[in-house]
């Protein structure tokens, strides 16, 4: 069994620099934790697998193909594999735990 606490998380996803960190990785799932800040943009592409996104803080627009969604804390997202998606109108510093299925190959 692995514990992860979000707090101890988001230390380790701020002291990389990086948007992204990835905490979990085994063969069926991969779990990481996405941080953009209010006003800034989305970098990433389409991936091969399955992604589910859990919202845990900020505010922001989920685009999904051509279908805009307004999440916040609280909100989860299932993005299908090669959907094209992504992060727009960050109102509030967006934080989410995102899981791929299975494992992010990228």
């Amino acid at each position: 069994m692995k514990v992860f606490e979000l707090r101890d998380v988001m230390e380790q996803l701020d002291r990389t620099g990086q948007a992204y960190f990835e905490f979990l990785r085994v063969a069926a799932i991969s779990t990481g934790l996405y941080a953009l800040p209010a006003g800034g943009a989305d970098p990433r592409q389409p991936h091969r697998e399955d992604e589910v996104y859990h919202v845990v803080q900020g505010r922001a627009v989920l685009r999904v193909e051509d279908e805009d969604h307004p999440v916040e804390a609280g909100t989860i997202a299932f993005v299908a594999a090669q959907a094209d998606h992504r992060f727009h109108t960050i109102t509030e510093d967006l934080v989410a735990l995102v899981y791929f299925a299975p494992a992010e190959s990228e």
